[in-house]
């Protein structure tokens, strides 16, 4: 269906801007606004939506990683590099 929509000249704007911000034609933004408002979308991003439909496990919080692997004595990593056993 095609429709006309008359906007305040501030809303407008907001629209364009919006539109400019993320990427996307103010067609499908008056859309999304449209659905959302009718009940019509949930509202969810796409990652929510697949955790949900269980296409994928839901992101886990930050964990603080191992502490980094110590080498022995003077040996720095250039010294593992620099082997004649990769030559």
């Amino acid at each position: 269906m095609a429709t006309n929509l008359r906007l305040p000249d501030d809303l407008a704007q907001a629209l364009r801007d919006e539109a400019a911000r993320l990427g996307q034609s103010q067609q499908t933004l008056v859309r999304q606004a449209i659905a959302e408002k009718l009940g019509l979308s949930s509202g969810e991003t796409p990652l929510q939506v697949a955790v949900r439909q269980g296409l994928v496990a839901a992101p886990s919080p930050f964990q603080n990683p191992p502490p980094p692997l110590r080498l022995g004595g003077d040996q720095t990593s250039l010294d593992l590099l620099d082997r004649e056993d990769r030559e």
